[in-house]
């Protein structure tokens, strides 16, 4: 499949050396803006600059955004109302008006699109995702060291954005009440945030943003009847912490338990499910194939990533009031 690629910044190189690895993939080329990154990339890698996005969507089949969020809305239309099939990454535009629109073109159009919440492919995530049973409570931690990139948008929609996509899958139910304070510190938009969702189905989620702490941390704890699974987004590690008398279907070995004083029933068992090593972004460019020739609903489509933007919005709404 003949795919172009619109941005090869930080995370636009990362997708081009993962499609270079894909075999059900050619690169026709790519579109920057910047001229002496464009003149490295197309030297270091052997593939043609376009110097008009266009021309690089008419001479493909599929389309990668991974472009500052503020151009997602231009290109995606761009390429969707030619009929061209589309990855576009994280978040999927600037507001939740712009990705109504982006859904009936792509219903009219027929084609597929795939937003880039990664951490749907993160294996310790993957690893936990059979054994989560209607959570009741969720606290995420999503903490990142200062970097420039990402300050042209909230850290709502660069960092927590994806904890939202990730909470909005496992929790079966409406949205009750959303709250939310952030502080702009370094840019001109929230830098750290935090929101409280609340269900109708009384289920809670918690969740911080920043990046700028002095560490990074990428940890989500999911509790529910009997169980505590804890993910670790950043080292890729998990763990399912269960009362002995209470069974999860096919959950592996325990590697310790552990004993509470005082408590009736009070053995706790420790699991530390198997980790498969992938490569998520690679994983996720693969799905993106698979639902386009299998003709299938990409496994994160336009509406989840409509789904998690809406909320973001809600929460940044929060923050301004």
């Amino acid at each position: 499949m003949k795919i172009g690629i619109l941005g090869v910044g930080y995370i636009g190189k990362i997708h081009l050396k993962c499609l270079n690895n894909l075999p059900n993939f050619e690169i026709v080329g790519f579109y920057d803006i910047d001229d002496i990154r464009s003149e490295q990339i197309a030297s270091e890698f052997g593939i043609k600059r376009y110097k008009n996005y266009l021309n690089l969507i008419d001479d493909s089949e599929a389309i990668s955004i991974l472009t500052p969020t503020s151009t997602h809305f231009e290109y995606a239309k761009a390429a969707i109302t030619r009929s061209r099939h589309v990855f576009i990454e994280k978040p999927l535009v600037d507001d939740a008006h712009q990705a109504e629109e982006l859904i009936k073109l792509a219903e009219e159009a027929e084609i597929k699109v795939q937003v880039g919440h990664v951490e749907r492919f993160n294996q310790a995530f993957i690893s936990v995702e059979k054994h989560l049973d209607n959570p009741m409570f969720i606290e995420s931690h999503r903490l990142s060291d200062f970097t420039t990139r990402g300050l042209d948008i909230p850290v709502v929609y660069d960092l927590m954005i994806h904890d939202i996509d990730i909470i909005l899958g496992v929790v079966n139910s409406f949205i009750k009440r959303i709250s939310a304070s952030g502080v702009p510190v370094i840019s001109n938009t929230p830098d750290i945030a935090n929101a409280r969702i609340e269900f109708d189905n009384g289920a809670v989620a918690n969740l911080t943003a920043s990046r700028i702490s002095m560490k990074k941390m990428r940890k989500t704890r999911f509790f529910q009847s009997n169980a505590v699974i804890n993910v670790d987004f950043l080292s890729k590690k998990s763990e399912i912490i269960k009362m002995q008398n209470n069974s999860l279907e096919e959950t592996p070995q325990p590697q310790k338990s552990l004993s509470i004083p005082g408590i009736h029933n009070n053995s706790f068992n420790i699991y530390e499910p198997e980790i498969t090593e992938i490569n998520a972004i690679q994983t996720e460019l693969e799905y993106f194939y698979k639902s386009i020739k299998q003709d299938k609903q990409p496994l994160v489509s336009i509406n989840d990533g409509y789904n998690a933007l809406y909320v973001a919005q809600k929460i940044m709404e929060k923050i301004e009031i």
